[in-house]
């Protein structure tokens, strides 16, 4: 499996997860909600369609559907309508816990990014200094390779590859923010405990236990004798 269809598996789960679609509806979507495959053919789309209902990750339904305008010759006719299997959700929450260098390659991050609301924390945070190391490693290379042939580029090439690096760098100062919004996130919610408990015993100073709904027990109720 080359990595492009591999990652259009993993969108194509992600989309239908939300709600079953056609697959006029998943090219739309697939083009511009998620915004990372640009050229993109129906010839592409429905061999992996096919694919993944042979794996048992999807099933497909007939439904009535109005046609794409440009291809619409008889108003409405049935059409397969795609939704994701028990099996499909299993596999693609398991696709979700991958964190390896292909989540950190160009379109593969975009995709990975896209899905964010459903991958963990934990994960999301591997993605994302992956993806900051990765650039990184490239911004050295492009800088190294700037200082060597700068003497030798005419002013288009150089503002060419200027241009190149700026837009590296500035992905990689995004990808701080994000990694400290992450981190700050996380910190936040293991305080919360402890907050909370400094809370509980700074409003009971005189050290009675109370009953539930906060009150503490008088003292002359007792019946102890």
């Amino acid at each position: 499996m080359s990595r492009r269809s591999g990652i259009l598996e993993f969108a194509v789960l992600g989309l239908l997860r939300e709600s079953p679609m056609h697959g006029y509806e998943l090219r739309k979507r697939l083009n511009t909600s998620l915004g990372v495959f640009r050229a993109f053919s129906y010839g592409t789309l429905y061999p992996c369609l096919k694919a993944l209902v042979a794996n048992g990750w999807l099933a497909e339904e007939t439904g009535c559907s109005p046609e794409p305008p440009a291809t619409s010759l008889a108003g409405r006719r049935a059409k397969i309508v795609y939704r994701l299997t028990a099996e499909g959700k299993g596999h693609f929450e398991e696709l979700l816990t991958h964190s390896g260098p292909e989540a950190w390659e160009d379109e593969h991050f975009g995709v990975r990014f896209a899905f964010f609301g459903q991958t963990s924390r934990d994960v999301r945070m591997r993605v994302l200094e992956g993806r900051r190391s990765r650039l990184e490693e490239r911004l050295e290379k492009m800088r190294v390779s700037l200082a060597r042939t700068r003497e030798r580029l005419d002013d288009y090439t150089l503002e060419l590859q200027r241009h190149g690096m700026e837009s590296v760098e500035r992905e990689v100062r995004w990808l701080n923010e994000l990694i400290e919004s992450e981190r700050a996130g996380r910190d936040q919610r293991a305080s919360e405990p402890a907050e909370q408990d400094k809370k509980d015993t700074a409003g009971n100073t005189d050290g009675l236990p109370r009953h539930r709904g906060g009150t503490r027990p008088d003292p002359s109720d007792d019946t102890t004798t």
